[in-house]
């Protein structure tokens, strides 16, 4: 049986991989330029393969050296995670956490309740990445995630957050100037503002204004927005009627709710996770801290 490759030397492959050259690789790693060649030589023999391809402007990986990249990576990423938690267990919680989310929600309800979270464990390093689109936590993309739909990844683990409610608004001025609908069907003589063209996995059904009570096809909307705050804007504009999350409406003079007989969608978000992660202190506490603040907040969500 051929011997397992040394540890040390897939480290020095992957830092390379990330530098993109021997000369920077080197630098990081506090060693010569030649002592960094040999390893990486040295995991090619290993593997009887090339992992890179040398280019004037540094090094590329082969399709080799790109798999073998994504293990280091890996590799690299659970060892970080396990040295941290073997810290964090007796002491206080340090180090980055990359938490990610809905725009919308990350930037109206989550970053203005951060600093508690901050203050309470400072030696941590917190990382908001606000995105529509779903990042993949089992590449690490993000530590975290909340979510507004269930994850089919059985790598992640996902815990039941809070219930966030839509319903139906427009500006005072849209009101005066279009009349309010009574009912469901009035939609079909409204202006409609929805988002799109395409929906994302976290914004699943969220078009439901469309449909429901429409007397036939489909309604038209007269505009899509690919921004849930774009939407609100649009709202409080005048130009149309549209459906929001309740946080985003909570206190805003600027808009009417309507229609408030009908039982609008709610969507259920989740708190997910890399089953690496596990163990995390930080993870805990974050998700302890969330908690926390739903519970706090529920009657506006």
């Amino acid at each position: 049986m051929a011997p397992t490759i040394d540890w040390d030397k897939l480290r020095i492959f992957h830092t390379v991989a990330r530098a993109g050259s021997f000369t920077e690789a080197a630098r990081k790693l506090g060693l010569s330029q030649s002592s960094v060649s040999r390893q990486v030589r040295a995991v090619e023999d290993h593997f009887n393969v090339s992992l890179f391809n040398r280019h004037a402007r540094g090094l590329v990986l082969t399709y080799e050296g790109e798999r073998l990249f994504e293990t280091a990576e890996a590799m690299a990423d659970r060892l970080a995670g396990t040295e941290q938690m073997l810290l964090e267990a007796k002491g206080q919680p340090r180090g980055r956490l990359r938490i990610t989310t809905m725009a919308s929600f990350g930037a109206y309800w989550l970053a203005p309740r951060l600093s508690a979270f901050i203050e309470a464990y400072p030696e941590m390093d917190l990382e908001l990445i606000l995105d529509d689109n779903d990042l993949d936590l089992s590449r690490r993309e993000a530590d975290v995630a909340i979510r507004f739909h269930g994850s089919r990844q059985s790598e992640l683990i996902q815990r039941p957050l809070v219930v966030v409610h839509h319903h139906i608004y427009a500006s005072p001025d849209y009101l005066a100037r279009k009349g309010e609908p009574l009912t469901a069907a009035d939609l079909d003589r409204h202006d409609l503002i929805v988002y799109g063209p395409e929906t994302p996995d976290a914004l699943r059904d969220i078009n439901w204004t469309l449909t429901i009570g429409a007397e036939g096809r489909p309604r038209r909307p007269v505009m899509m927005i690919n921004s849930t705050y774009a939407v609100l804007q649009a709202i409080r504009s005048g130009l149309g009627i549209a459906a929001l999350p309740d946080y985003l409406a909570e206190g805003d003079d600027r808009l009417v709710r309507i229609l408030t007989h009908i039982d609008c969608p709610a969507f259920e978000s989740f708190f997910v996770y890399p089953q690496e992660l596990r163990g995390s202190k930080r993870v805990r506490l974050f998700r302890e801290f969330l908690v926390d603040r739903v519970r706090r907040d529920a009657a506006n969500l």
